[in-house]
């Protein structure tokens, strides 16, 4: 996938007065550019075909005993949101420079943002920015992906519950994708000012030239492979693997939790 330099519809800083209305039809590519750059180039967004309802549910049957906590779970849990809330608390009593070099240290570590939009049938668009960009690189990409006869329609890109990510929203359209903690992956979904367009049971509105591209989500990696390809740096002086739970005073990751980090960020 190319980088986010390619982003579909970039706009001059002279339009960004325009761009700021959400799903606004003067913002995106027609659709003759964008069938023109796929017909000389490699696509720099990727289509991923609807997912059914099953397909986020663990490929075996697992006892009810599997989903229950142990009291070492729960004491994870609860340490990591002590440290959240710990964190959280102290935030306002940091020194502007110390913010600062978190800020850079974190635009160093994620240079660009891998951003998969999804429609209400589960039809995914993704495409790489440069974690720099602002949300309206976002809404370019999507509204020249539409429909001719759906790019006139207003749109909203949110995170659920009740994020809106709102160009108009002086908050948000002039922070980076980083500062809106985005990077370095993140799911969005849409909802159309037209209701008819938000139906679970309706294709997603993308234009013909963009739904020849679909492909199938990639599996995620099952569990055995990642125990298979665990690295012997991963192992300790003992020839135990880290984090195995074997050794004596070990802490062991839950399975749960390790199950639902790898399965939560597409699914």
């Amino acid at each position: 996938m190319s980088e986010g330099s390619n982003v579909p519809n970039e706009q001059p800083a002279s339009s960004e007065a325009t761009a700021s209305v959400e799903g606004s039809s003067t913002s995106g590519r027609t659709g003759d550019d964008v069938r023109e750059s796929d017909s000389n180039e490699t696509p720099a967004f990727k289509v991923y075909k609807p997912t059914s309802g099953s397909s986020s549910i663990l490929p075996t049957d697992l006892p009810d005993s599997y989903f229950e906590p142990t009291a070492f779970d729960l004491k994870l849990a609860q340490s990591q949101l002590s440290s959240r809330t710990q964190a959280l608390t102290n935030a306002p009593l940091q020194l502007r420079t110390t913010r600062e070099a978190a800020e850079k240290a974190k635009k160093e570590r994620w240079p660009n943002t891998k951003i998969r939009v999804r429609f209400t049938d589960r039809t995914q668009l993704e495409k790489v920015f440069p974690s720099t960009d602002k949300i309206k690189s976002i809404y370019a990409f999507v509204r020249s992906s539409l429909r001719e006869d759906v790019k006139p329609i207003k749109f909203i890109l949110y995170q659920p519950p009740h994020r809106d990510l709102k160009v108009s929203d002086l908050k948000v359209k002039n922070l980076s994708l980083a500062e809106l903690e985005l990077a370095p992956s993140s799911v969005l979904l849409v909802r159309f000012e037209d209701e008819s367009l938000n139906g679970s049971d309706v294709p997603a509105p993308l234009a013909s030239n963009v739904l020849a591209l679909a492909e199938s989500l990639p599996a995620p990696p099952s569990q055995e492979d990642d125990s298979s390809s665990a690295s012997p740096s991963a192992t300790n002086k003992g020839g135990k693997t880290l984090g195995s739970g074997s050794a004596t005073g070990g802490k062991k990751m839950p399975q749960w939790l390790k199950i639902g980090s790898e399965y939560l960020l597409f699914v």
